[in-house]
C-alpha cells in the first residue's frame, strides 16, 4: 500500500524554531520512544522524509532539521558552509530537545556525510550512537560522480551558475538521477523548488557544494569510523542512481567488514521519494534485527 504523503504547506506548519549560533533553524519532531534522527541531503531538505515521517513516528521519537543553507532555515550569504558545523547543528538540536538516550540516525546523500562525521565522533569524543542507516549518498570520494551541475557550481563560475539556477535546471538534474519507475512529478518539482528557493537559497549553491572537497579531507577518518563496525550500519541503496548507486556499494562491500547492504532494483538517488515503501520495510527489518543482528545481502 502506497504511503502517505504530508503535503509541503501542512509540514511547514507544523514546523518549529531554535537559534543555532545566531541562525534561526527550522526542525520537526514528532512521536515517542528511542531518537531517530533523520538528515536530509542536498540540495533539498528534510521534507524528503515526508512519506516516511508517520510510519516512524509510530514506532519512535522522530527528529529532523533544515540545516544551514536548506529549504526554510537561515541561508547566510557570508558564511563558510562545512559539514563539521552540520555536524554540530545535529547536536545542538539534539541538546535543544533534551535527547539522553543513544540516537539512531537515518541519512541521505550530503547527510550521510554529516553522519559519518556524527559516526567518527562517536569513537572520538563519545557521542552515543545506537546504529547508522545510510541512504544512498558519497560514503566514498572515489565512487562519488557528480552530475554536470554540482561540477560547475564547483567552478570558478560556481557563483553565476548557483544564480541563474533555476526550477527547470531542478528538473533537468532530478531527470538525471531518478530511477526509472518513478519519476518525481510537477507538483513536487514545484515543492522541491519552493525549499530551495527560499531566503534566495540559490545564491549560496557554491557555498553549500564545498561538500565535495571537504568530504575528500576527512575520507579516511571517515571511512575508518565505518571500518571499525562496532556501531550496526546499514546501507539501502537504489541501485539505478548515476551519482551513487550499485557502483558505490560495490566498493563498500570491499571497504567495510561484514556489510550489511541492501539494493532497489530500478531506483534512482532518492529512495525514500521513489520507494518509500521499500525503505520503510528495509529500515524496520534493520532495526528489528539490532536485538541480534544477523548480516546479508539483499535486493528487491
Amino acid at each position: 500500500m502506497p504511503l502517505a504523503e504530508i503535503p509541503l504547506c501542512v509540514w511547514r506548519k507544523r514546523g518549529q524554531t531554535f537559534d543555532f549560533r545566531g541562525q534561526s533553524i527550522r526542525y520537526w519532531t514528532a512521536g515517542q520512544g528511542e531518537p531517530l534522527l533523520l538528515i536530509h541531503g542536498f540540495p533539498t531538505a528534510s521534507w524528503d522524509w515526508h512519506y516516511l515521517w508517520q510510519p516512524l513516528a509510530q514506532r519512535y521519537r522522530v527528529i529532523a532539521c533544515d540545516m544551514l543553507g536548506f529549504g526554510d532555515s537561515a541561508k547566510p550569504a557570508n558564511h563558510e558552509y562545512s559539514l563539521l558545523e552540520q555536524a554540530d547543528l545535529q547536536q545542538a538540536l539534539l541538546a535543544h530537545l533534551s535527547v539522553k538516550q543513544p540516537v539512531h540516525l537515518l541519512a541521505h546523500d550530503y547527510g550521510d556525510s554529516v553522519a559519518q562525521e556524527l559516526l567518527a565522533r562517536h569513537y572520538e569524543t563519545g557521542i552515543d550512537l545506537a546504529s547508522c542507516v545510510f541512504l544512498n549518498g558519497g560514503l566514498f570520494p572515489e565512487t562519488h560522480r557528480p552530475i554536470l551541475m554540482q561540477k560547475l557550481l564547483l567552478s570558478p563560475l560556481g557563483w553565476m551558475i548557483g544564480r541563474a539556477f533555476s526550477r527547470d535546471s531542478l528538473v533537468k538534474s532530478f531527470r538525471q538521477i531518478f530511477g526509472p519507475q518513478r519519476r518525481p512529478s510537477e507538483s513536487e518539482m514545484d515543492d522541491f523548488w519552493s525549499l530551495i528557493d527560499t531566503h534566495r537559497g540559490p545564491r549560496i549553491m557554491h557555498k553549500l557544494i564545498s561538500y565535495i572537497p571537504e568530504r575528500r579531507a576527512q575520507r579516511d577518518r571517515w571511512v575508518t569510523a565505518m571500518q571499525r563496525n562496532e556501531v550496526p550500519v546499514r546501507v539501502i541503496d537504489g541501485e539505478a542512481d548515476p551519482i551513487s548507486g550499485g557502483h558505490m556499494v560495490e566498493r563498500y562491500r570491499e571497504l567495510i567488514p561484514d556489510p550489511d547492504t541492501v539494493l532497489l532494483s530500478g531506483i534512482g538517488h532518492y529512495p525514500q521519494i521513489e520507494a518509500p515503501a521499500q525503505v520503510l520495510k528495509h529500515y524496520l527489518d534493520f532495526r528489528d534485527n539490532l536485538v541480534s543482528p544477523t548480516r546479508k545481502v539483499a535486493c528487491s
